[in-house]
């Protein structure tokens, strides 16, 4: 990201208490020093300013190296507001209105079927009433869901697809969400809600409505204009000791390294809008800057500022 990441201001003047902002250090401090977390950075923004920026801990355990400012992370579902703003920038051009079938531009949910009774060996089920239309994605009302939920039959014809907490490996976007449209919904859409994947199916109609890779319309059309350097689907060469390693809490509550292998410093081959990208703390309050001033952020214009109703 261009320029350091520092502290802007004095909390109290944007309203906030310097001793109260310190009790988040405090706070989590011991979940470091027991095992639970191996490190942490917090930034706490107001009006525009940083009002508190603390780090603590390790990036990586094995070697020590210090959780730092710059630190990169995967910021996993966070790349879901990033793909949300890319398809309205999208619909603000006028390419698609919010109440279009998604089958305009995906043609292989044409014909959606939903889930009504039985097991992941014999479901069965109906076609459905009512078309996945591109709101739909936009607000988890697709009746489309995410194989690791465990909730349901449908969760588990995700997984047995290959679907569990990433896509099969020989598919490429395209491929992965024309086979999510073999799968049957769990509920007709716009009748529920239900987390899922529905954000990386409206990542692959950006791809389609633009003519552009996912990653090439991030990188042009949202990270270059916004100076998001640090944000991306994979870490170049130059920046690979700045990625924060992967931890899960193990039987013990103590955080265990979950091996990635080298995911991360190469172009993964499904450009998950849901969950792919990797991401600094300055990066992504940038990215949250530009949403609480409307859609416009030094003098960069992504989205109209909303119109209020009358």
């Amino acid at each position: 990201m261009g320029g350091e990441l520092k502290v802007t201001c004095d909390p109290a003047d944007v309203g906030l208490d310097a001793g109260r902002l310190r009790r988040i250090d405090s706070h989590f401090a011991p979940y470091v020093d027991d095992g639970r977390l191996p490190g942490w950075l917090t930034l706490v923004s107001r009006r525009g300013e940083i009002a508190h920026l603390s780090a603590y801990g390790a990036r990586d355990l094995a070697s020590g190296a210090p959780v730092e400012t710059d630190t990169l992370f995967r910021i996993y579902s966070m790349s879901k507001p990033i793909t949300s703003v890319a398809a309205m920038m999208l619909y603000e051009e006028g390419a698609f209105e919010l109440t279009d079938p998604i089958s305009r531009f995906l043609p292989a949910f044409a014909d959606m079927r939903v889930y009504e009774k039985g097991t992941a060996e014999a479901p069965i089920t109906r076609p459905a009433a009512e078309p996945i239309r591109v709101w739909h994605l936009l607000s988890h009302t697709s009746g489309l869901v995410y194989g690791f939920q465990h909730v349901s039959v449908v969760d588990e014809l995700y997984r047995a697809a290959g679907f569990d907490r990433s896509t099969p490996r020989d598919l490429d976007l395209a491929g992965a969400v024309d086979r999510l449209a073999e799968l049957p919904l769990l509920f007709e859409p716009g009748s529920q809600w239900n987390y899922s994947v529905a954000t990386d199916v409206l990542g692959r109609l950006v791809e389609v409505v633009s003519g552009q890779p996912l990653d090439r319309f991030f990188a042009e059309r949202i990270f270059g204009p916004l100076g998001m350097t640090d944000t991306a689907f994979h870490v170049g060469a130059d920046d690979a000791d700045r990625m924060a390693s992967l931890y899960f809490a193990g039987a013990d509550g103590r955080a265990k390294l979950l091996d990635m292998g080298d995911t991360a410093f190469r172009p993964p081959r499904t450009l998950s809008g849901g969950g792919g990208l990797i991401s600094s703390a300055g990066d992504y309050h940038r990215f949250c800057q530009m949403l609480l001033r409307g859609g416009e952020l030094d003098g960069v214009r992504l989205l109209a500022r909303a119109r209020s109703r009358t």
